[in-house]
């Protein structure tokens, strides 16, 4: 039986699946600026994307609080007990959350500026409440390894992880390994033209290998060349065609998919991260419409993807 919840809402159809509340913004008295995380960025996306007229105020998804009963879905009360409550966004069909992607986080264990499972508690709420959902596919294309959600699936059939990481890097959590389907490990200072052929590979294949019901994608932005905790060397262009070539992979197959944006602690991470927004807008691949559209064609689609809505990500 479902838990109750609050979180479930109708989305108007005028408003774009891109999921933003001012919350998630952290300040503390300047304090914030001596952090190597850019920790505006999530706003300064959000303000970028207006000024090229693709959405406003009015049109964006604006996350929801959860509640402990939502939260206990995934953590433990101990764990709970330590944490004050974060925010639950909600998104429907192709989803993209401009903050989320706490892939560090298991169910009982926080690491790696990361306090909620946000990965694992989308993927249980869709398990828990969408009839017809029962497999996951994660393609974690951060950086660094999400050992959190592999923890939580460690055993768990129904969800296949993709993870592309610097192998050299935190976490390091061999035990986690020991989830991930296909695992890509990649060298220091790895460039565009090696990396987008390994994504381009591994992510065609694991969606060839089992097509889930459900994509969620990290897109961490600390691949970017020059990050000071990512080391690897991949450029702004590269960034946008990597989300492409997985936007690609997802539409040409008709699977839902939900985009958080994980790690990424360069001042212009904001910046690539909208103009790959835009790119996959301007090609076609994310629009209001389309998923209207696709929705006439198929009932259980549009269960799944109205049903997207009440579920993601977590941000602080």
């Amino acid at each position: 039986m479902p838990h109750r919840s609050e979180l479930y809402e109708d989305i108007p159809s005028v408003c774009w699946p891109i999921v933003y509340s001012p919350d998630y913004n952290i300040t503390f008295m300047g304090l914030e600026k001596l952090h190597p995380f850019d920790a505006g960025k999530w706003g300064k996306v959000i303000n970028f994307l207006k000024e090229e007229k693709l959405i406003g105020d009015d049109l964006i998804v604006q996350a929801r609080e959860a509640t402990d009963e939502d939260l206990l879905v995934v953590h433990t009360r101990r764990y709970l007990n330590k944490l004050k409550a974060g925010k639950l966004a909600v998104d429907r069909g192709w989803a993209i959350n401009v903050g989320g992607g706490f892939h560090h986080c298991s169910s009982d264990k926080g690491g790696g500026f990361c306090a909620y499972a946000d990965i694992t508690l989308a993927i249980k709420f869709l398990f828990e409440r969408v009839p017809g959902v029962s497999k996951a596919t994660i393609i974690d294309l951060d950086a660094h390894q999400g050992n959190g959600h592999e923890r939580d699936f460690m055993d768990d059939q129904k969800v296949y992880i993709m993870d592309v990481y610097n192998r050299y890097i935190y976490p390091g959590d061999g035990f986690a390994k020991r989830a991930i389907k296909r695992k890509v490990e990649l060298e220091w200072g790895t460039e565009d033209t090696e990396y987008l052929q390994k994504v381009h590979t591994h992510v065609e294949g694991a969606l060839n290998e089992l097509k889930p019901d459900i994509i969620v994608y990290n897109a961490g932005t600390d691949i970017l060349d020059g990050d000071p905790l990512g080391g690897l060397a991949i450029s702004p262009q590269g960034i946008v065609k990597r989300d492409e070539v997985v936007f690609k992979a997802a539409r040409s197959r008709r699977i839902p998919i939900l985009m958080v944006t994980s790690g990424g602690y360069q001042k212009r991470t904001a910046r690539i991260i909208a103009d790959s927004i835009l790119n996959l807008h301007n090609l076609g691949l994310i629009d209001k419409e389309l998923v209207a559209s696709e929705a006439e064609n198929s009932k259980v689609e549009k269960m799944i993807r109205d049903s997207v809505t009440d579920l993601t990500n977590l941000s602080l």
